[in-house]
């Protein structure tokens, strides 16, 4: 089942699509306006929103780039009779994901909905994969990014390595000799403090300025990565 939206002015063709979309299962809401329609795709989340171009109080490019620069992983489908190339160009270059013309048959519209929900279902479940996070930091893998309460630290490739392989590996002992193994993929002789060095760079970038640390030593036995006060 999918939460769709539909901003559509024409009440009967809105009423037609929502008692098709609720027949094959869909949780579908109206707006029949343009300042309705961003109301409704702020305050809620939807898998996909139809909308038409010419709306009242707020024009479809318009509401389009609003809602998209507030929520753009939801895609939006124009359903409009406007259907020249330069109807559609401007509806792409709006933020559309997709463009269908008036007349339309039912199945292609419901093609194209499954279609983009399929595809941002794949994008966000790769972002949450890509994704690392405790107390306030976020580590994307993807992007090499690390941020603490939205703001960017930065590393260097063995930091960035080591502090991925500690988030990892939440509230766990780590040995010396795992971690040698694991991140510099080597055994360093424990005779020297290469690591602990290591690990002192990373908390005066990611703990020093926050009251919850987040690296911690335990004595004899390595480090653990754990949201501590």
């Amino acid at each position: 089942m999918l939460h769709i939206l539909i901003i559509e002015d024409d009440e009967r063709v809105a009423s037609v699509i929502k008692r098709g979309l609720a027949e094959a299962g869909h949780e579908v809401s109206v707006a029949y306006d343009g300042q309705m329609g961003q109301k409704l795709a702020l305050q809620d989340d939807y898998d996909v929103i139809i909308m038409d171009i010419i709306l009242p109080k707020i024009n479809g490019l318009d509401l389009c780039k609003l809602i998209k620069a507030a929520r753009p992983q939801i895609p939006v489908i124009m359903l409009t009779a406007l259907g020249t190339t330069d109807d559609k160009v401007e509806g792409f270059d709006a933020g559309a994901d997709d463009y269908l013309v008036k007349p339309f048959d039912f199945r292609e519209l419901e093609v194209r909905i499954r279609a983009l929900a399929k595809r941002n279902h794949t994008i966000a479940k790769a972002a949450t994969v890509n994704l690392l996070q405790t107390a306030g930091l976020e580590m994307n893998t993807q992007t090499k990014t690390v941020k603490r309460d939205g703001m960017e630290i930065t590393l260097t490739p063995k930091e960035f390595k080591l502090l991925e392989y500690l988030m990892s590996n939440p509230e766990r002992v780590l040995s010396r000799t795992e971690i040698s193994e694991n991140v510099w993929e080597t055994t360093f002789d424990t005779g020297t403090n290469f690591i602990d060095v290591y690990m002192n760079y990373l908390r005066k970038k990611v703990d020093r300025d926050f009251a919850v640390k987040l690296i911690h030593t335990r004595p004899g036995m390595g480090f653990i990565f754990k949201a501590e006060a």
